[in-house]
């Protein structure tokens, strides 16, 4: 059962960690058009904790009281961050909504947000004067409040109309919603012990370095990772933060790379697919001699989705030409459930990979070892040890039973920073937590290293997301990873699932977007490659129009609403 207890600080309300850190020197860099109509704002923690006060105070005066809700629709900003921090210091739980990404489901993201809404029981709707033409209000809406009508210039208030609230670790801090596919919202309740202790463990693990660490990121504030990991961090342990939206990242991979650089950054975070668009930038400015200095970097963090190694070797590589150090890449596992942090690698390890016999892997559900050069080969990265008060285990998904190393079966976590269940979803709470065990639905195994008496896991896949041919679990994955190497796909935006035929067996379907016209090519490749990788050609290949590849508001697949689009014929055809 590996992990270990972490000892209480005694401060598990975020409050006062807010309080304690804003007394402090550092703050945010806002750069991008987080920035504004500037290259960049600096603001220090102190500054944005006066405000937080101020608009506290003026959310007070609306009627909100400790325990409601609060919905926030905004763009990455300064007064979306005043704006979290001041419900916090009201007693409310903050709701992140995800923003739209793809302009080519407005009429869907509008439904979504609606739900959302509703669904949580929000008291207030704080709405980015930006985003109002997202947005209508309809009868039996919560009331809007548009991010400028909080401003101290507009409602007279300052720090000293604030009413303090108790400091309750039991209180919800964050609904956090997470990234499906169903029309019907499912919100994790995260408490402020909860996030404490996971953001505690985080710090343990890492030891970061309030003089000397900056934190980077542009990943979304409605996510776990950008809001938890990376702003709720900063904002708790008073590190210096650099801070850009997401879609300046989209529009422009490479000022992720240039903005460590500038800046000096040490930590930064991204899913698998950001560090295969950052590569590309890397290798261009290399090409046109635009050299950066990433050598101040000490962990780039990959994580929110499965990671390719190949993917983020060929970061390493690009980015050693930009002084990059070997060992900074850093593999990890994390959810919102448990807060965001799960496990963690040694810092500076770098990645290492476990090479095991594909085939054993997909039919006797053993990760065992290459023996020859002659073997089918799965690469899975090690994703590190649980964090200080968590405890993992894997079980056999049908019979509960626990399993040794080696053996593949879903992960179960219990510890400090576990969610309490969804909101207003007491069927979904009992399936995801049984005698104190969360069952996350991911497929793993733990390994203990060379040199190591420290078991770490290992993520082979999702239970609902394997495909069973003949007894074998063939992880999609692999197919989607091999198929968008083909010429032609867009590499990250292949989807592979299994459907019934009717013979009663399931079979293979691969959806990829493609820049090319040569479909037949396509086909053929992809076709080869599929066979290569598991030994079974697809039923069906089926080439879809550029930028409409079910995503959720991260930018995570949808498998699930991708099979669902296929057999309701739904899929916007190349």
């Amino acid at each position: 059962m590996p992990g270990k207890q972490l000892t209480s600080t005694g401060t598990e309300s975020l409050l006062p960690r807010i309080r304690q850190a804003a007394a402090g020197i550092n703050g945010v860099t806002f750069v991008g058009s987080a920035a504004g109509s500037s290259e960049e704002s600096i603001v220090p923690w102190s500054s944005l904790h006066s405000e937080a006060f101020a608009t506290a105070a003026a959310l007070q005066q609306k009627g909100l009281k400790p325990g409601d809700h609060v919905a926030l629709l905004g763009l990455t900003s300064k007064q979306l961050i005043i704006s979290i921090q001041g419900i916090w210091l009201a007693g409310a739980c903050v709701i992140v909504l995800p923003i739209p990404m793809r302009m080519s489901s407005i009429a869907e993201f509008i439904a979504q947000t609606r739900a959302n809404i509703l669904y949580s029981d929000t008291k207030i709707l704080l709405l980015d004067p930006g985003l109002s033409s997202f947005y209508e209000s309809e009868p039996g809406d919560p009331p809007v409040i548009l991010f400028d009508q909080l401003a101290p210039a507009v409602t007279g208030l300052s720090a000293a109309d604030y009413t303090p609230v108790s400091d309750d670790p039991e209180r919800l801090a964050i609904l956090q919603f997470t990234s499906g596919s169903t029309s019907v919202p499912k919100g994790v309740k995260l408490p402020h012990r909860s996030i404490c202790a996971n953001i505690d463990a985080m710090d343990q693990a890492i030891r970061l370095n309030f003089e000397k660490d900056v934190l980077v990121s542009w990943l979304p504030l409605y996510h776990d990772m950008g809001l938890i990991g990376m702003l709720t961090t900063s904002m708790l342990k008073g590190c210096n933060l650099v801070l850009a939206a997401p879609q300046d990242f989209l529009s422009n991979p490479a000022d992720w790379m240039r903005w460590m650089s500038k800046y000096r950054g040490t930590i930064t975070a991204g899913p698998n697919f950001s560090y295969v668009l950052a590569t590309r930038a890397l290798r261009r400015m290399a090409e046109n001699d635009e050299l950066l200095d990433l050598s101040s970097v000490r962990m780039a963090l990959s994580g929110a989705e499965p990671i390719d190694p190949d993917a983020f070797e060929k970061f390493v590589s690009a980015a050693r030409k930009h002084s990059f150090r070997s060992g900074a890449e850093f593999c990890a596992f994390g959810m919102a459930e448990v807060s965001i942090g799960g496990t963690f690698p040694p810092v500076m390890r770098g990645m290492l990979c476990d090479t095991v016999n594909r085939s054993i892997l997909e039919e006797e559900k053993i990760a065992r070892p290459v023996e020859s050069d002659l073997e089918p080969v799965r690469r899975l990265p090690l994703l590190g040890s649980p964090l200080p008060g968590l405890q993992m285990r894997i079980c056999d998904p049908i019979t509960g039973k626990e399993l040794a190393e080696r053996e593949v079966g879903e992960l179960q976590i219990t510890g400090t920073s576990l969610t309490t269940g969804y909101y207003k979803r007491p069927d979904l709470s009992a399936e995801l937590l049984k005698d104190g065990w969360l069952r996350t639905g991911d497929l793993g195994y733990f390994v203990t290293p060379p040199g190591s008496d420290v078991p770490e896991l290992v993520i082979c896949g999702r239970l609902k997301d394997v495909i069973i041919i003949a007894g074998r679990n063939i992880y999609p994955e692999d197919i989607e990873r091999t198929a968008g190497s083909v010429e032609g796909v867009r590499p990250g935006n292949v989807i592979a699932f299994g459907i019934d035929s009717n013979k009663g067996k399931e079979v293979i379907v691969v959806v990829a977007e493609v820049k090319s016209d040569d479909h037949e090519g396509i086909r053929r490749n992809i076709r080869y490659r599929t066979l290569s990788v598991c030994g079974v050609p697809p039923k069906d290949i089926v080439l879809i129009k550029p930028g409409t590849m079910p995503k959720t508001s991260s930018g995570k697949l949808q498998r699930s609403l991708c099979k669902q689009q296929y057999l309701n014929k739904g899929l916007q055809l190349a």
